[in-house]
């Protein structure tokens, strides 16, 4: 096949394909936008929930040692005082006095206002928690605040999840669910925005063997992402030091991506030792400390969390997938998806419009519905349909052609090599089961 790939993506690129193809639109768009909020589209719903059930599979289906929670999104005030946000969840804030434009200091070289070049202010303090009110009255006594992380609502309910699952330490606690931050400078598509989705699971482990389990995530995780299609060479190890240590880690690292605007956190794993089980002991008086019937101890477990953010990893899919190649002198843009998780993932063609074949097709299409998620298309030449099916990712298209209706065998078209082979119609849903591949 003459066929020449292009090295480069560019983000400019790819938010064009995420808007034309149903991906990620700006939110409330005809109101003129909401800044670094987004809705997702038919194709970028689909992708997100296939990365999650990705990751719910391999946190709580694959293993007996996880349980699965979904904490509120509005919790007791006092949590967030606890936990620190309240006092130190800020980031230092400088605005320009010419301008008034506004950045992170820590984000700004020099004394001048990158926009501009007007003076700035002097750093301040900001603290990146929404607050809002609970009931009929707006006062101090109301103020409640968007969770801007899930995992407190998972420390908070430790006694709940661990009475009724039955568990001893070692053990997890998995949770997808949104959290908010008003992030002073925001951007980079959907990568670091307003309102997102985090994949977190806190692993409860004995305090002497916390480094064990602590290196065994650490290896674990950067699997999962093998396993999603996610290109080794652009993956790399990041560990924290002393300078950046969050306040209740003992150590932490990052898996970080080379996305086109730089090399960026996908994904933290930290040991937190029994920094947040103790606060919240301490804040509460209620025990959060666990007895080993076994070795007679009672001591307070110590933490090793996996926090990822969903939207940042539908990015890196996205990043890591795109491509653009010149086919006999015809340019061809691909999504290359991992089956796994693309959004559809097989596509069914009549060759014609006519002779039959698309009712033969729909009754394909139905039968398959049963088993993918499926895309119907009869209209314009078939290699246009291919071309839209290869920007969406959907990784195999099905044909039904003249052939079909002597020897009810169709073709199947591979999105990456393009190379097509004939398969019998009551074959179809186990050979595209094993080319997709295991989802766990």
């Amino acid at each position: 096949m003459d066929k020449k790939i292009a090295e480069n993506v560019t983000m400019d690129r790819l938010v064009s394909l995420c808007k034309r193809r149903g991906y990620v639109f700006q939110s409330s768009e005809i109101y003129g936008g909401v800044g670094s909020c987004w809705d997702y589209g038919p194709m970028g719903v689909e992708l997100k929930r296939n990365i999650c059930d990705f990751w719910w599979k391999a946190m709580t289906q694959a293993r007996d040692d996880i349980e699965g929670i979904d904490a509120a999104i509005l919790m007791h005030p006092d949590v967030w005082v606890t936990s620190g946000h309240v006092d130190g969840f800020t980031d230092p804030l400088v605005d320009c006095k010419k301008c008034k434009s506004r950045f992170r200091a820590d984000d700004i070289e020099g004394s001048a206002c990158p926009n501009c070049g007007g003076e700035l202010t002097d750093p301040r303090q900001f603290n990146l928690m929404f607050k809002t009110f609970m009931g009929p009255v707006e006062d101090d006594t109301a103020v409640v605040y968007l969770r801007p992380e899930t995992a407190q609502g998972i420390y908070v309910n430790f006694l709940n999840v661990l009475g009724p699952s039955r568990r001893k330490i070692p053990f997890g606690i998995a949770q997808i669910g949104k959290a908010f931050r008003n992030e002073i400078s925001p951007g980079n598509f959907i990568f670091r925005s307003r309102e997102f989705e985090q994949m977190e699971m806190q692993f409860f482990v004995k305090p002497e063997e916390d480094q064990k389990w602590f290196d065994y995530w650490k290896e674990q995780r950067f699997n999962w992402y093998l396993a999603l299609g996610i290109k080794e060479e652009n993956l790399r190890w990041h560990e924290h030091g002393p300078d950046e240590l969050a306040h209740y880690a003992k150590t932490a690292f990052d898996i970080e991506y080379s996305f086109p605007f730089g090399v960026k956190e996908l994904e933290g794993i930290h040991n937190r030792t029994d920094f947040d089980l103790s606060r919240h002991k301490d804040a509460t008086g209620v025990d959060l400390s666990y007895f080993d019937d076994q070795t007679k101890e009672r001591y307070i477990p110590h933490i090793i969390e996996t926090s990822g953010g969903v939207d940042r990893t539908m990015l890196a899919c996205l990043v890591d997938g795109y491509r653009e190649e010149e086919v006999r002198g015809e340019k061809r843009v691909v999504l290359g998806l991992s089956p796994k998780v693309a959004p559809i993932k097989v596509a069914v063609f009549p060759l014609v419009k006519r002779d039959g074949m698309p009712e033969v097709a729909r009754k394909v299409y139905a039968d398959l519905q049963k088993h993918f998620k499926c895309f119907y298309d009869e209209k314009s030449a078939v290699g246009r349909r291919y071309r839209r099916m290869d920007e969406v990712g959907t990784p195999f298209c099905v044909t039904i052609d003249s052939q079909t209706l002597e020897d009810q065998t169709v073709t199947i078209r591979d999105r990456d090599s393009m190379e097509q082979s004939r398969v019998a119609i009551t074959q179809l849903p186990q050979v595209l089961t094993e080319k997709i591949g295991p989802t766990v």
